[in-house]
């Protein structure tokens, strides 16, 4: 089987790029593809030629679509014991204090926020839509829009949760909230933020890790303490697997942008 996830790396900038490959699934995320993100966030700790980080999506339709629906996720018995499957999937919580860019193109949509939220700054394609489909779908948008209330205003986060699959905010859109940094020319994205990462591995590399760091403390206490409520609020709200999957199947296909 092929790798999901793929690492090219440039000694000479100190830019690695990192791309989710799974294109003919929309770069949505099983359970192998989980583990070889970890395993590549671990990987560079401790790569020490690579200074910045660019995170990508193979294709054109999607840079990451989130949990693939056909994972099977184990859990144990209790249910004091609930495991998030892509709670570990980002950089940060894999203790990964270099930059990273994202560059995003296509959808983006509920777990990747989890990438998204982890990322230091965002870059579009003018094709970029973000939205969040949990709730038409019975399910609890709980880490995911804990994420991102931290990274645009909260009117825009509570409207992007609670409307769910029938809207998607659109690249511009995104830019003009502050989500993203920048709108490219279309299919400019993962230049433009291997540009940026460029710049920043230009510099002394403990200076830019501890402003990363910094950077993520200022939000690191809200996030923890929001996150212990997360598992919770899934449990008293979402709809059993069965009906979820019945919406899922039966779900309208129109959407607005905006």
């Amino acid at each position: 089987m092929s790798p999901a996830v793929r690492t090219e790396t440039d000694k000479d900038t100190g830019v690695a790029v990192v791309t989710l490959d799974r294109p003919d699934r929309l770069n949505a995320i099983d359970l192998a593809m989980r583990d070889e993100l970890v395993a590549v966030w671990r990987e560079l700790r401790f790569d020490d030629a690579v200074r910045a980080v660019v995170l990508t999506g193979a294709g054109e339709r999607a840079f990451c679509t989130g949990l693939d629906r056909e994972a099977a996720v184990p859990q144990p018995g209790s249910p004091y014991m609930t495991d998030d499957p892509l709670l570990r999937v980002g950089p940060k919580a894999n203790d990964l204090w270099k930059p990273v860019v994202a560059a995003v193109g296509g959808m983006a949509c509920g777990g990747a926020f989890y990438l998204l939220g982890e990322a230091d700054f965002l870059v579009a394609d003018p094709s970029a839509t973000f939205f969040d489909p949990h709730t038409a779908y019975g399910m609890v948008s709980a880490y995911e829009s804990m994420l991102m209330a931290l990274r645009m205003p909260y009117g825009e986060a509570a409207r992007t949760a609670l409307m769910g699959s029938a809207e998607r905010m659109s690249a511009r859109r995104a830019h003009e909230i502050g989500l993203v940094s920048e709108v490219t020319e279309p299919g400019g994205a993962p230049a433009a933020a291997v540009d940026c990462a460029a710049v920043i591995a230009g510099y002394p590399a403990e200076g830019v890790q501890g402003t990363v760091r910094a950077l993520w403390a200022a939000k690191e206490a809200a996030l923890a303490h929001a996150f212990a409520q997360a598992p919770h609020l899934i449990a008293l709200g979402n709809l059993p697997g069965e009906r979820q999957a019945e919406l899922f199947r039966a779900r309208r296909r129109a959407h607005r942008v905006r």
